[in-house]
């Protein structure tokens, strides 16, 4: 018999429920002309600054686009980058469907780094959405996990201690981060073990 310890659960977004593959942007790219999906890679991973402040929106998502479509010698327009650069995420269904089970006894927020770019061409209108009753997104909130200021926009929420909250997320530091705020904390590895974990919850 569970006995509601928890009142939220917080999910994490990309690599949980929507598991992503920049390498189909990267073929995608490579499509267009030989090369400019490495150009792209290369870019990205040598300028991860850039990917930060579009996350934590200390740039607008125009900043962005125009960063990446120069870096790319204008090979794409901004319009082609957008649908590209988003078109790599793949739907997590049984996740999903835990989702459609979990709202019915518990509050959900999702929580993620994630960017105005992707939410508009990628994952914003995906039906699983409608079961999480709020969404704090890291470039909404200016920060990012795992500052505490984005668990903290979730409690401004929510306005429940922190204790009633659990997390789920693929990256074992972001976890960590919200323990250290009181919360509980589960490292995403795969659908069987999330089930194991919230079955010895008792949340399942």
């Amino acid at each position: 018999m569970n006995d509601k310890k928890y009142s939220v659960i917080v999910s994490d977004l990309g690599n949980v429920i929507l598991p992503f593959d920049y390498n189909i942007a990267i073929n995608k790219f490579e499509k267009i002309e030989k090369g400019l999906g490495e150009q792209f890679n290369n870019f990205v991973k040598s300028n991860y600054k850039s990917h930060r402040e579009n996350e934590r929106g200390d740039i607008t998502s125009g900043e962005f686009i125009r960063i990446m479509v120069r870096a790319l010698d204008y090979k794409v327009s901004e319009e082609e980058f957008c649908n590209i650069y988003s078109k790599i995420f793949i739907v997590n269904e049984p996740l999903v469907s835990l989702l459609a089970e979990l709202h019915k006894k518990y509050k959900l927020v999702l929580l993620s780094n994630t960017n105005k770019v992707h939410r508009d061409y990628g994952w914003g209108d995906l039906l699983f959405l409608q079961y999480f009753d709020k969404l704090i997104l890291s470039y909404e909130v200016h920060a990012v996990k795992p500052e505490p200021e984005i668990y903290k926009a979730v409690e401004a929420y929510t306005q429940l201690p922190p204790e009633q909250h659990l997390f789920i997320d693929d990256i074992a530091e972001y976890a960590e981060a919200a323990k250290k705020l009181g919360w509980d904390a589960i490292q995403y590895i795969n659908f069987n073990q999330l089930s194991e974990e919230l079955t010895n919850r008792q949340i399942l």
